[in-house]
């Protein structure tokens, strides 16, 4: 007990003292989140009416960030894989920092989740013993079980490596081995569930593509790992973390490969709609060209695919992706076209047309996108303070004092 009141205090006084450009960092954090607050009060207090969701498109910005998300947070295997299993040394610095993401991202996804359904309260009928949990039958059920258990093998694993390290004394591999080699199946899980989510609705033939979870992965695998390369390349810049420049030369190997992987099923996917096309393609036809004079999704999905090629053509020549400045560049462009790709481009187009035939275009509102902001600013606060005590710990500036 005396253990843990200390490394409170201690991470109390890490996350409240640095910088004046890191007070500035979470004070932008805390103004959105706050912000973000008051859009879903508004929400809450006027019902979804105030979203640019309808009874045509009932799931949207929120359900987008979800999905992408889910794959933020399972590609911290990518790092997990080669560390702990294969031992390979040069990804240990980053797998922390990768674990840390994957906690901030599934608070995120679980946020979405909630802002999605109108609040809190309505998913009181999931709780086991109180309402109806449905499981097996319900792929929800499933997704809510994979989300919370690789939340907690994420939070108990650096949890334990971490608190050893604080109190100066070496983690013992047999206690967290298990759990590390649970985890792999585990991400591949969370991810794939999340696919068979949108398989299993037949009247979505939009999503009925034996290509989507193994896509899912691809994509994640992409995401992910491009965004801690970002995260990695900010840490050497202002923290006394030492990252070598091999590490994230490595990760970006694993980058390089998920986004090839990603663009051939993304060719595949598109030679199946437009080749021979059925009234099953409108989805996608309303996605790439418009429907009816109706295009709202077109120039998004564009920017997407041109970002993914032009990032993805950079980081398969080696001078080009062994330059930091150009990785960096290219990581974020393949960031920003996996969301688009994942969110706008996957789940809104799945809903047009509609059942009937309507076409019934959607765009967040204001209120979605203050919420949005508000859960994004949320996770990067999360892990922003996880981050920097898991760096003051291993740095050794982070120490239990008997």
């Amino acid at each position: 007990m005396k253990v843990l009141i200390q490394f409170i205090k201690d991470g109390l006084f890490t996350i409240t003292h640095g910088r004046k450009s890191y007070h500035v960092w979470m004070s932008v954090l805390t103004l959105a989140m706050l912000v973000g607050a008051y859009c879903y009060y508004i929400q809450l207090d006027e019902g979804l009416a105030v979203t640019g969701m309808s009874d045509n498109v009932s799931w949207g910005l929120y359900i987008s960030n979800f999905t992408f998300l889910v794959g933020v947070a399972a590609a911290a295997v990518m790092l997990v894989l080669p560390t702990y299993i294969l031992k390979d040394l040069d990804f240990k610095q980053a797998v922390l920092i990768g674990e840390g993401l994957a906690v901030a991202a599934l608070i995120m996804c679980i946020a979405f989740v909630v802002a999605d359904v109108g609040g809190p309260a309505n998913l009181w009928h999931m709780i086991p013993g109180i309402g109806t949990f449905n499981f097996p039958n319900s792929m929800l059920a499933w997704d809510m079980i994979v989300l919370n258990g690789y939340l907690l093998i994420n939070i108990t694993i650096p949890l334990y490596i971490l608190g050893k390290h604080y109190m100066n004394k070496k983690a013992n591999e047999k206690v967290y081995l298990p759990g590390v080699f649970l985890s792999v199946f585990w991400a591949v899980g969370i991810h794939m569930v999340t696919a068979f989510l949108y398989q299993g609705l037949q009247a979505r033939p939009f999503w009925n593509n034996a290509l989507l979870g193994p896509r899912f992965l691809a994509s994640a695998f992409a995401a992910g790992p491009a965004l801690i390369i970002i995260i990695l390349g900010i840490i050497r810049k202002y923290t006394k973390f030492q990252i070598e420049e091999k590490t994230i030369k490595k990760i970006a190997k694993v980058v390089t490969v998920a986004a090839q992987i990603n663009l051939v099923m993304l060719g595949s996917e598109l030679f199946k709609e437009f080749y021979s096309p059925t009234h099953h393609s409108q989805s996608a036809f309303y996605l790439f060209f418009g429907l009816d004079g109706k295009g709202a999704l077109v120039p998004w999905i564009w920017t997407a695919i041109s970002f993914n090629v032009f990032a993805t053509v950079i980081l398969t020549f080696h001078k080009l992706r062994n330059n930091m400045n150009i990785l960096y560049t290219a990581c974020l462009l393949l960031f920003v076209a996996i969301w688009i790709e994942k969110g706008f481009g996957l789940i809104v187009p799945g809903f047009i047309p509609g059942s009937y035939g309507k076409i019934v275009e959607y765009m967040p509102s204001m209120i979605e996108v203050g919420v949005t902001l508000g859960i994004w600013a949320m996770g990067a606060f999360i892990f922003t303070v996880l981050a920097r005590v898991g760096i003051s710990i291993e740095t050794g500036q982070m120490r239990y004092k008997k």
